[in-house]
């Protein structure tokens, strides 16, 4: 048998011992949060914060200042387009 279909058998043999082995060990993202978390554990968090209506006023001008800006952009861009086809010797 060559050498490249019995890696792949041996590979295959690997994945499915691993996929059924009782005990998987856990990351190492996850053994630091435990270690962290064992001495200094997360306090609660909402799943979402209370919105701020103090700045909403203000986020929603900006948001129409942008749309504004990119709309005309876009509008200027086109213009000028259609001025350089117009020029354009044919």
């Amino acid at each position: 048998m060559p050498q490249h279909e019995q890696d792949g058998q041996e590979r295959e043999f690997d994945l499915r011992w691993a996929d059924s082995a009782e005990h998987k060990e856990p990351s190492a993202r996850a053994r630091m949060l435990a270690a962290r978390w064992k001495h200094n554990p997360p306090g609660p968090v909402p799943f979402r914060p209370e919105p701020d209506h103090r700045s909403s006023g203000r986020r929603s001008r900006s948001s129409w200042i942008s749309t504004a800006v990119v709309l005309g952009s876009v509008a200027a861009v086109i213009l000028l387009l259609g001025y350089i086809n117009f020029r354009a010797p044919y």
